[in-house]
């Protein structure tokens, strides 16, 4: 299999002078997701977690309704890329023949032909309520993932998608050189080990956009935490969906965008108060 960091001779001008070395660069691979022989998606993604991400990537794109639903699953290796071979059970794989598509996608891309706007900004899934958290929780999760970015310590060119617990701390971590893949991963990886997402936090290494949003809906997590800013139809889908949003987390706080009560203790003053953001 296609290890996910590559060595790159180059040349560096620095100071004035020239001089000859290597670095460490992601590796950069097209990902075909066929369903019952046919193709579904080509992403460009990261050869890493692939079992991850085939199943995380079925669930968001509403293929399956859970990891279950997915017979069986082989990873292949072809000379120009790899192919991710799921097989349905048959009444899932009807429906899917009715609503087969074919898309192209670019690194980090998460709406590459898709053919209609409803589609597009179709509603995200209604999270329950779930748990609430403290800043210093908050706070804590976010600290916590840039020490376990294992591909991103190499190249420093690769997002991540991780999940934390209260209990558990960071259950479960996945790095991509497309920010969607990364969240795919994460969501794959949380089905297969059927972790309770209600009681835990989507923490993201990049901005937020709309499709973030969606799928961390179909995870079913209730905060969603990002080191970027949102946009604006994220902001929207995030307030439509009962999901708690927060961004630009650094070091001294972060930004609350909707449903700031799930963050305990923020409003009533009980901690070093946060910009929140109705």
């Amino acid at each position: 299999m296609r290890e996910p960091v590559h060595q790159a001779q180059r040349k560096v001008w620095r100071n004035g002078a020239l001089s000859d070395g290597a670095r460490l660069i992601p590796e950069e691979t097209a990902l075909a997701l066929t369903y019952n022989g046919g193709t579904y998606a080509v992403m460009m993604g990261t050869p890493e977690d692939l079992g991850d991400f085939a199943v995380g990537f079925s669930l968001s794109e509403g293929v399956v309704q859970s990891a279950e639903e997915i017979e069986t699953l082989d990873i292949v290796e072809l000379d120009d890329g790899i192919e991710l071979r799921m097989w349905l059970k048959s009444e899932k794989a009807e429906r899917l023949a009715e609503r087969r598509r074919h898309i192209a996608g670019p690194t980090g891309c998460g709406l590459c032909g898709i053919d209609s706007i409803a589609e597009a900004v179709r509603p995200a899934a209604i999270v329950p309520a779930g748990r609430a958290f403290t800043p210093r929780e908050i706070m804590a999760a976010v600290a916590t993932v840039p020490p376990l970015q294992e591909i991103n310590h190499q190249t420093r060119a690769v997002h991540a998608a991780a999940f934390w617990t209260k209990t558990g701390g960071i259950v479960a971590l996945r790095e991509d050189v497309g920010r969607h893949n990364a969240l795919d991963k994460l969501a794959g990886a949380l089905a297969r080990d059927k972790v309770a997402t209600s009681e835990g936090m989507v923490l993201l290494t990049s901005r937020v956009s709309v499709e973030m949003v969606q799928k961390t809906a179909a995870i079913g997590a209730p905060l969603l935490v990002a080191v970027s800013a949102p946009t604006a139809l994220a902001v929207k889908m995030a307030d439509a969906a009962g999901i708690t949003l927060a961004a630009i987390a650094r070091s001294d706080g972060f930004e609350i965008f909707t449903h700031p009560e799930r963050v305990a203790g923020a409003l009533a003053g009980k901690e070093p108060a946060y910009v929140v953001v109705a």
